[in-house]
């Protein structure tokens, strides 16, 4: 897999916003998340997500559709699919 592009867009004392680029046959690497989180995907596609334990679900991606996650959360997601996937991850600092 290669790695994950990333290109922080703001960070200051109450958010962190990065853009996430992954090409078809990459990865970011297995993190935590040590904040919340908001994720507003760019792009319409899926995601392959890898849970610390080894199992691996699929997550769907709707551009412009935001979800959001707890701090805590530990995985690696993965682009299995032919085209780029790009969204921006806004973590909460406060």
């Amino acid at each position: 897999m290669l790695a994950a592009e990333s290109e922080v867009q703001v960070d200051n004392e109450q958010v962190r916003v990065t853009e996430w680029r992954l090409a078809p046959n990459s990865a970011t690497g297995h993190h935590t998340h040590g904040m919340d989180y908001v994720i507003v995907p760019m792009v319409g596609g899926e995601m392959t997500i890898v849970a610390p334990d080894g199992e691996r679900s699929k997550a769907q991606l709707a551009a412009g559709k935001s979800y959001f996650r707890k701090a805590g959360v530990q995985h690696d997601v993965l682009n299995e699919t032919a085209t780029e996937i790009v969204f921006l991850e806004v973590e909460l600092k406060s």
